[in-house]
């Protein structure tokens, strides 16, 4: 077949090719390599990239398929891991010089997981500072003078430029689903706890999820079936019957999708241009779009920040007694404020949480099948200092929902414009299920 852009090929289609004996593992990881050195100069996704321990992965991949032993669903993709996510055979130093050269002696779970499927992991994509504070060095594939969003910013980018089919992010407010949009990706954001977290960099365990990114509906389902499952060592992690979320997916629904649009009480910081492509939107679909207001969210992100900021100050107790002085000054000022809020304040958000997620809850019986919602205020910010605003993120995450961004518009400056789509805990099959209706009814 013709190798000229295998780089581009999709994760569920690599697998396929490479079990049909089409392509080798050796002959994809090799492609997307040359993908790296064609486009990272600009584009600056990796933290650890070491070719020739790529290629020896996708080597005995394939030495293990020729053996004639079984093959995961996976078997011999190339995957990008966060650099806050433990892989025991590469450096993980979470983005910051206080954790320079640190390598783990074991992979997190969601790695674990990835390898039992067969995956090759390509390496570590930038992230943010402990994926919460200063930006890294990446920039986005669309125009290298526009940021590609944070903290999971080398791994929507990476997906985005070609490099490999399938990223693991993370997010605490907003930071799979906005880069993903900037990026103009697809990416997911499954319920809370779904993803074990095991290994993973912990910034605030009530908001820590793992999330995906690819370049398809498919991959994304793929991915999900290879990495949510039960870990007793993450203590948000439930068993759960298996879904089969590619099923699913490919299903028809029942009944023809009903939306909720919620502009929430900060639409007037939406970008014009954004604002007009939504209102486009909610036309276009027209009987299957309604317009709702949630009054309650306007108390959610102050309830969001002092979770995440009282978590934080206790995540980084070791970096603030050892080394705070080589902490960024953004990050120095969350961990501060976290240290100084108090204890009511914090218990009093818990609670605030658990009235809003019944609102969500009574929302999603009551008609809607998912929340239509920008994913953030427009398109990718200009300049490299900013990753852009999480507000339009951080109140599903709070709550645990699950959501997926679909890159369905564009800006008036002709970069990505994506679209969220937020659903029920645990609903995150059917969201895909409602996405892929949703994309079919806007790009038939």
């Amino acid at each position: 077949m013709d190798l000229t852009n295998l780089y581009a090929v999709s994760a569920v289609d690599a697998a396929r090719l490479i079990r049909e004996n089409a392509i080798s593992s050796e002959q994809l990881v090799e492609a997307c390599l040359a993908r790296v050195r064609e486009v990272d100069a600009d584009v600056q996704a990796w933290a650890f990239l070491d070719p020739e321990h790529a290629l020896f992965q996708a080597r005995e991949a394939d030495r293990w398929k020729r053996d004639g032993n079984p093959l995961g669903p996976l078997h011999g993709v190339p995957v990008g891991i966060k650099d806050i996510i433990d892989t025991a055979d590469m450096p993980t130093e979470n983005g910051s010089p206080l954790h320079a050269g640190r390598t783990p002696s074991r992979d997190a779970s969601v790695v674990a997981l990835l390898r039992a499927a067969g995956a090759v992991i390509m390496g570590k994509t930038v992230t943010t500072e402990f994926a919460s504070g200063a930006s890294g060095k990446t920039r986005n594939p669309h125009n290298a003078a526009h940021t590609p969003g944070g903290s999971s910013s080398g791994s929507a980018a990476a997906v985005a430029a070609g490099m490999v089919p399938l990223a693991l992010g993370s997010q605490t407010g907003g930071s799979v689903i906005r880069p993903g949009a900037y990026c103009g990706v697809y990416a997911v954001k499954p319920t809370h706890g779904l993803i074990p977290r095991h290994g993973m960099w912990r910034l605030a365990r009530s908001l820590d999820h793992v999330g995906l990114f690819a370049r398809s509906l498919d991959d994304l389902a793929l991915g999900l079936e290879q990495t949510v499952a039960y870990d007793d060592r993450d203590p948000d992690s439930r068993p759960r019957a298996r879904v089969p979320y590619r099923a699913v997916l490919a299903e028809e629904p029942p009944l023809t999708p009903m939306l909720a649009f919620v502009k929430t009480p900060r639409w007037d910081r939406v970008d014009s241009d954004a604002r007009e492509a939504f209102g486009d939107l909610a036309e276009r679909l027209g009987a299957q779009v309604e317009e709702v207001e949630f009054p309650s969210l306007e108390e959610a992100w102050e309830w969001q920040a002092t979770i995440m900021e009282v978590e934080m100050a206790d995540s980084f107790a070791r970096e603030w007694d050892k080394g705070r002085e080589r902490l960024s000054p953004r990050l120095r000022d969350r961990i501060e404020r976290g240290r100084q809020r108090s204890g009511a304040d914090y218990l009093a958000a818990l609670r605030g949480v658990v009235l809003l997620q019944a609102s969500f809850t009574e929302l999603f019986e009551q008609r809607f099948d998912a929340i239509l919602t920008p994913p953030a205020t427009g398109t990718a910010p200009a300049g490299l200092g900013s990753t852009g605003d999480p507000m339009f993120c951080s109140p599903w995450t709070m709550c645990g929902l699950p959501a997926v961004t679909l890159p369905l518009m564009r800006g008036a400056n002709d970069l990505p414009l994506g679209v969220q789509l937020v659903a029920a805990r645990h609903g995150d099959a059917r969201l895909l299920r409602t996405a892929r209706w949703l994309v079919g009814a806007v790009q038939p």
